[in-house]
């Protein structure tokens, strides 16, 4: 356990200014995953954190990645975010972080809370409740982090990506959306619930005309502006990717589903016509299938590398993440164009399945950010060309160290 603030050592030329940049400056964990207490002072310079696996790396990682509205890099349900080892007295996690932000200091706390009595009532849903708060004031939501800060990452189970199933390249581009957009959210959960309702009165063959048409409606609405934003990230990704030069690969990116399509050919009120309509015909093949055939939740984010013309689940394991690094590099471009400054981003075990060259140019390019890069990894030497541009951190047993590569 760290009784005292840990200052995480830089290299020796790391001297980095602070104007236009974004970062973590402090970072207190307590009782979080096999954290009983941590506290961390840290400069804007990326952040290398080194240790075996186990040590508690992807945790320190995860706890920024809640910086930002949703479940973490893990989409983890709050409770498993308790300590468990030793045990938490019945404490429930909290993460506490300062940041620097070209608008000044942002202070963010944010935990579970933990079980209480409301008028003599245990609330039971109260494990799951997640609070936020935002310069000393309880935020209504999480949507208010989204609204003050941007958050990406980038981790071993997204190498996967392009291989598994559209739902988890929908999550990435609506993660994507979000740090471009953060009212994209509540579209997103208002299309999920009408989708949900609709979905159960079909099954249930509730024959409630009204409520069916009043559902659609608010699909059709929030589904259009769920696909347009989207469909815009993609198209200004698309072209800063295009315009990349250098070692990774240039990504093209398209998006592929019928909603989409109406609003590459019509205007949005169009489009929320013609997808209403879909709906309302479709009801007799929903309630069979138990969803809904057509919509942005059957959305598909398609990715091709340029100068092969291959399908990136065609590409080799080295290669898509290429591609993914390439994507995250041109969004953090779009980020800063579009909020005026730039977001976090954390690489967790970044240097699997990069060549050399490959983790050189990455490395390089992260130290021309000016939002702040937290990486992690088992091999400190991997890590060698950022000694003299970042700081370092060795993680044991969730027992933080300054270390130096």
């Amino acid at each position: 356990m760290l009784t005292e603030e840990l200052e995480a050592p830089s290299g020796a030329d790391a001297a980095v200014s602070g104007a236009g940049r974004v970062g973590v400056t402090r970072l207190v964990l307590t009782d979080f995953r096999n954290y009983k207490e941590a506290r961390l002072k840290l400069g804007l310079e990326p952040v290398v954190v080194t240790g075996p696996n186990g040590a508690g790396k992807t945790n320190l990682l995860e706890a920024v990645s809640l910086l930002a509205p949703g479940r973490g890099l893990r989409q983890a349900r709050l409770g498993d975010l308790d300590r468990r080892e030793g045990g938490s007295d019945g404490r429930a996690w909290a993460v506490f972080a300062a940041l620097q932000t070209g608008r000044g200091e942002l202070r963010i706390g944010t935990g579970r809370e933990a079980g209480k009595e409301a008028k003599g009532v245990l609330r039971a849903a109260a494990g799951e409740r997640r609070v936020v708060r935002i310069d000393g004031e309880t935020a209504k939501s999480q949507a208010a982090l989204g609204e003050r800060l941007a958050v990406n990452w980038l981790t071993p189970v997204m190498d996967r990506l392009f291989l598994e199933g559209p739902g988890e390249r929908r999550r990435f581009l609506d993660r994507l959306v979000l740090a471009l957009d953060p009212s994209h959210a509540s579209r997103v959960v208002a299309y999920g619930e009408a989708l949900r309702e609709r979905s159960r009165l079909l099954r249930e063959r509730r024959q409630d005309k009204a409520w069916l048409l009043a559902l659609e409606e608010t699909m059709s609405r929030e589904g259009v502006a769920v696909a347009a934003a989207r469909r815009e990230a993609v198209e200004r990704l698309d072209r800063l990717c295009a315009d990349c030069e250098g070692p990774f690969p240039k990504a093209r990116l398209a998006l592929e589903g019928a909603v989409e399509d109406w609003l590459a050919q019509m205007p949005a009120l169009a489009a929320e016509e013609a997808f209403a309509a879909a709906l309302s015909a479709n009801r007799s093949g929903d309630a069979e299938s138990g969803g809904a055939a057509t919509g942005p939740h059957r959305s598909d984010l398609s990715v091709r590398d340029e100068r092969t013309g291959l399908a990136a689940g065609l590409a080799s394991t080295g290669e898509q993440k290429a591609l993914l690094i390439a994507i995250l590099l041109a969004h953090a471009r779009l980020v800063s164009e579009i909020r005026g400054e730039p977001p976090l981003i954390l690489f967790d075990e970044i240097a699997a399945h990069l060549d050399e060259s490959r983790r050189r140019a990455l490395f390089a390019a992260l130290l021309r950010l000016p939002g702040q890069v937290w990486v992690s990894g088992t091999e400190k030497a991997l890590f060698a060309p950022l000694r003299e541009g970042a700081q370092f951190l060795a993680v044991s047993g969730g027992v933080l160290g300054g270390d130096h590569p």
